[in-house]
């Protein structure tokens, strides 16, 4: 057996637990990443002696020497994925298996540790069972789950860190968007990139996220919610938004998504909505797909619908699109019927209201 999965976790005890009084009042009004749980997860990596140190412990601040790696030179990955109250009341996740996978394909690029799958789902559960009361009600929302791993080795030197923590935090959110509309207006930005091919836009590091937020401020002073991302050799090939994955809906039935090149991270989400869509009888390609194509199969009215997908929105109908090179509506800039149709039926499998017939659920708690 894998000594990894013998890790044993040492549970520290909380000295000032949420009242239940003052954790409903706070979960009344649940936005996005904003309120957060009592406890958290933490595991060591020491080079040459695996990981070690597992806690279940209080959410509090990580002491951090001011040399750490991460600080100077970036070495951090992250992973997001939700915990979902069940009609029976118990609390299970959606592909956490899947989660754990990505996390340690971003790891390799990244030049970090692998962390063993099942100690990956199984912090998860340890902070789920700690913290159950934190899980909303179905029709309220869900647990965002954020697993994150980065370089704690005090040194200045640039090579891989020897030294590593893994924590995992959570926090009951409600809608991701904050405007309530039923589609958003994207921004495609011609002037910056978020990724390029050889690049690390295949993980889900923070670089990647940061290099989105400018553009995504130009967005915003355009009056766009999100801003999308062309490929960066051509400016051409549609890619992804600053943080969701895009597909499109055609009138033959034909959904297409761009291709996983390399410098698109391979959503869950995304994957996962391309076996429901092809489930109810739609064509699923993965091909390329430019900006101006786009314009024209909106305006000509080929393309009916278009949306965004990922894990903290699941799926986001894009209404309008604006540009430096010119703006469209898509459909009748409202969202459509496939979008909602299929974000009803990966939702009611997160939900336990559907069958889940792919076997994606985990039971946490």
């Amino acid at each position: 057996m894998d000594r990894f999965r013998m890790l044993d976790f040492t549970t520290q005890p909380l000295a000032t637990p949420t009242s239940p009084e003052d954790r409903v009042a706070a979960m009344a009004t649940l936005g996005f990443g904003t309120l957060f749980t009592d406890h958290m997860v933490t595991i060591r990596y020491t080079e040459g002696q695996g990981w070690h140190d597992a806690v279940l412990g209080p959410r509090q601040p990580i002491p951090l020497d001011p040399a750490a790696a991460v600080l100077h030179y970036a070495q951090e990955i992250f992973e997001g994925l939700k915990a979902y109250r069940l009609p029976d009341g118990s609390v299970a996740s959606f592909r956490p298996e899947a989660n754990a996978a990505r996390f340690n394909q971003s790891a390799t690029r990244l030049a970090m540790p692998h962390l063993p799958e099942d100690l990956f789902v199984e912090s998860i559960r340890k902070l789920v069972a700690a913290d159950i009361d934190w899980v909303p009600d179905a029709d309220k929302g869900s647990l965002y789950l954020r697993p994150f791993m980065f370089a704690s080795e005090a040194f200045l030197g640039v090579r891989p860190a020897r030294e590593y923590v893994y924590c995992v935090i959570a926090s009951p959110v409600g809608g991701y968007f904050k405007s309530g509309k039923s589609a958003v207006t994207l921004w495609v930005s011609h002037d910056y990139v978020r990724a390029v091919p050889g690049g690390t836009g295949a993980a889900k590091c923070g670089g990647n996220y940061a290099a989105s937020l400018q553009p995504q401020s130009v967005g915003i002073e355009h009056g766009c919610d999100q801003v999308l991302f062309l490929d960066a050799v051509e400016r051409k090939w549609i890619e992804e938004l600053g943080g969701m994955n895009i597909m499109f809906v055609f009138n033959d039935g034909t959904i297409i998504t761009p291709p996983l090149n390399g410098s698109i991270l391979p959503g869950v989400t995304r994957d996962s909505l391309r076996l429901v869509a092809e489930d109810a009888g739609y064509t699923v390609k993965e091909e390329p797909y430019s900006f101006e194509q786009w314009m024209a199969d909106a305006k000509s009215g080929k393309l009916k619908e278009a949306f965004a997908c990922g894990t903290a929105a699941v799926i986001t109908p894009i209404g309008e699109v604006r540009s430096t090179q010119g703006d469209f509506i898509i459909g009748n800039g409202d969202g459509g019927e496939v979008a909602r149709a299929l974000r009803e039926a990966l939702v009611g499998v997160q939900l336990g209201q559907k069958p889940d017939q792919h076997g994606w659920m985990t039971r946490l708690a």
